[in-house]
């Protein structure tokens, strides 16, 4: 049985601050049942590590649309477990679209996600991440995924930076 006041909680942060690792932790403490992302699952993650620019917007709405379907997940009552933790939470998407977007990629990725997301739950308790660009930077590396072996340290801090400001 859930002790905390919360139903749903979510751990934010920039690539690679441990946000997973965090999830399974609070989860095996907590007896809560796990809502991970699913990065791998995205066609268009590696081209847009290669080509950016070309491939932002197929790459922003994949992970949006895979975010509204885990986001459904989160709305449906367990009977067993009443409590889950997310390695996300559906509004992020912004923060990644916003750096990578030009205007009217950005424009239309807009309109998508306010269509997508009006009954998108909210968490009950969201706990954010922060590390040190070379932390990251060092914890990326040390992953060993290699489309994210190209993430520059100029992206990691813009990131960062627009975490900061959400």
């Amino acid at each position: 049985m859930n002790s905390l006041p919360y139903k749903y909680i979510a751990v934010e942060g920039p690539i690679g601050v441990g946000k997973t690792h965090l999830v399974k932790r609070l989860a095996d403490s907590f007896s809560a049942t796990t809502v991970f992302e699913q990065p791998e699952d995205n066609p268009f993650l590696e081209k847009f590590y290669l080509h950016p620019k070309q491939s932002a917007l197929p790459t922003q709405l994949s992970f949006l649309m895979q975010r509204v379907k885990l986001g459904k997940e989160l709305q449906q009552d367990d009977l067993f477990n009443d409590l889950k933790i997310a390695d996300f939470m559906v509004e992020k998407d912004r923060i990644f679209a916003q750096i990578t977007l030009d205007d009217d990629e950005l424009a239309l990725y807009n309109m998508v996600y306010d269509n997508l997301t009006m009954q998108q739950r909210k968490p009950d308790l969201v706990i954010y991440l922060q590390a040190p660009l070379s932390v990251l930077k060092t914890r990326v590396t040390q992953r060993a995924i290699g489309y994210e072996q190209r993430i520059e340290s100029a992206y990691l801090q813009r990131l960062s930076d627009s975490y900061a400001d959400f």
